[in-house]
């Protein structure tokens, strides 16, 4: 007869309600594709009162450590498909992950949308060979952020203020309190990381997506042209459809044409939104076979 910590093993290693669900419908569309499938999906929109300072639902590094449990034991053979559902995060761990998963499993990687993946998540999606994406599904500008604010913004701002004063000096006592709020070196920031998402985004494009086609830099510049211009795009949390992806080049795949994908896929999202909808879990890093990296909000109860 199992004892107390066996039967406690038992429970920890079934989960909760939600884990099992979750878990059934991951094994079975990792079965109906005979791929890998990883689930990276943060609960920013579920927890909204918990954003103010709080970078944990952003992609970071930490994260890393989750991809690391999931990808071990997998046979990489059969290649990742990754499902996003994040609001993006910091450009540094983004270039991280997306070397660790292509030295995982080469460019054998699907992105596969069914809701939103902003920002650092659409950069991570175009480093895959393909998107897959529903109508409902939406990617999103690539222009990076510096401390919330566009860094776009920034220099359009700073350029305007420069020009408005070159043109009429009086209105250097409207411009001085603005301009006073950037440090020093904020300019400098900003054209840096705009390069720097450009660059590594083309270079992803090249050497995943549109690899040994002769058009490739091309078909990358137009992408990174359009999806990273501040100018173009008018908002950072502007929402890229299925169809505009697809206008501009992005190879994107329907879900909607294949139906038992399609429910395969939302039922899956469906299962980590509800568990994103508990107190407690605001990040899941899952694979098919039940392993999980889950992030959870230290929950203390006062005494009465």
């Amino acid at each position: 007869m199992p004892n107390w910590k066996v039967v406690l093993s038992e429970i920890q290693a079934v989960g909760s309600p939600h884990d099992v669900i979750r878990r059934k419908y991951l094994a079975a569309l990792s079965k109906a594709t005979g791929r890998n499938v990883i689930v990276y999906y943060s609960g920013w929109l579920q927890k909204r009162e918990m954003l103010q300072g709080f970078p944990g639902f952003e992609i970071n590094d930490a994260d890393k450590n989750g991809f690391m449990m999931a990808i071990h034991k997998l046979d990489r053979t059969k290649g990742l498909d990754l499902i996003l559902h994040t609001p993006g995060g910091e450009m540094a761990a983004t270039e991280s992950l997306v070397d660790y998963l292509r030295a995982m499993f080469s460019i054998d990687i699907r992105a596969i949308i069914p809701q939103i993946a902003m920002s650092a998540g659409t950069m991570v999606a175009l480093a895959c060979k393909e998107i897959i994406m529903g109508l409902e599904s939406n990617l999103g500008p690539i222009d990076p952020q510096i401390g919330g604010i566009p860094a776009h913004g920034v220099i359009e701002e700073f350029n305007r203020a420069a020009e408005d004063i070159q043109e009429d000096p009086r209105k250097i006592p409207v411009w001085q309190p603005i301009i006073a709020n950037y440090r020093p070196t904020l300019i400098g920031e900003c054209e840096k990381a705009i390069a720097w998402s450009k660059e590594i985004v083309k270079q992803w494009l090249i050497t995943g997506m549109f690899l040994g086609d002769p058009k490739a830099e091309v078909k990358a510049r137009r992408i990174v042209r359009e999806l990273g211009s501040h100018a173009l795009t008018k908002s950072h949390s502007r929402h890229i459809t299925l169809e505009s992806a697809r206008k501009m080049g992005i190879k994107v795949v329907p879900l909607e044409q294949d139906n038992s994908l399609q429910d395969l896929v939302l039922t899956v999202h469906h299962a980590c939104i509800h568990t994103l909808s508990l107190p407690a879990p605001y990040k899941i890093i899952e694979n098919q076979d039940g392993v999980a990296f889950i992030q959870q909000v230290q929950v203390h109860l006062r005494g009465t």
